[in-house]
């Protein structure tokens, strides 16, 4: 009997570019609410090219470290801080998030949790964004930074003039490092 193999799964996308998408989505803050930060970046390909049709999303925590568990992230009220949103990315493959930055959950290095669609991926991929480190004294990366060895620099936001810049590279040398979980393949 012949041996039988996997169907191959979808891509994602293109289609999810043009149905997931809303307004007030990458704002989990009004711009210009105090403690407002800019989070950006940047998903490139292999090449080092910008992909112009990738989807982030970011959860995360307030900035006391408590995790929210409100509804609210599709129909936002603007006055509610769910901890979700969702950018598209333009032309040159940039996203942009206006959030207040995660506080310490239970002692552990503030972070982003991000997940990234795009064009060619069988599935979401899953990451971090690290607060800088050198703006944490005495802190020292945490067990899954120590993991990745010289690639930890990857999860790490960089404190620029417009906020926390985190780019994301799906391949290359400089590949973001992605991250697998229980039941997610």
């Amino acid at each position: 009997m012949p041996r039988r193999t996997a169907t191959p799964g979808q891509t994602v996308g293109p289609f999810f570019h043009y149905a997931l998408p809303y307004a007030g989505d990458r704002d989990l803050v009004a711009p210009g609410t105090p403690g407002s930060v800019l989070l950006h970046g940047t998903v490139t390909d292999g090449e080092g090219r910008g992909v112009q049709d990738a989807l982030v999303e970011i959860w995360q925590a307030d900035p006391a470290g408590n995790v929210v568990q409100r509804a609210g992230s599709l129909r936002r009220d603007g006055h509610t801080f769910t901890g979700w949103g969702r950018s598209t990315t333009d032309r040159t493959g940039r996203y942009t998030f206006t959030t207040l930055e995660p506080g310490s959950v239970d002692g552990r290095l503030p972070c982003f949790a991000v997940t990234v669609f795009a064009r060619g991926l069988l599935d979401r991929l899953f990451t971090r964004a690290y607060l800088p480190l050198a703006e944490r004294p005495g802190a020292g990366p945490d067990g899954l930074l120590r993991s990745t060895g010289d690639r930890a620099g990857t999860l790490l936001c960089e404190r620029d003039e417009h906020g926390l810049r985190f780019d994301i590279a799906l391949q290359g040398a400089d590949e973001t490092v992605f991250l697998t979980y229980p039941g997610h393949s």
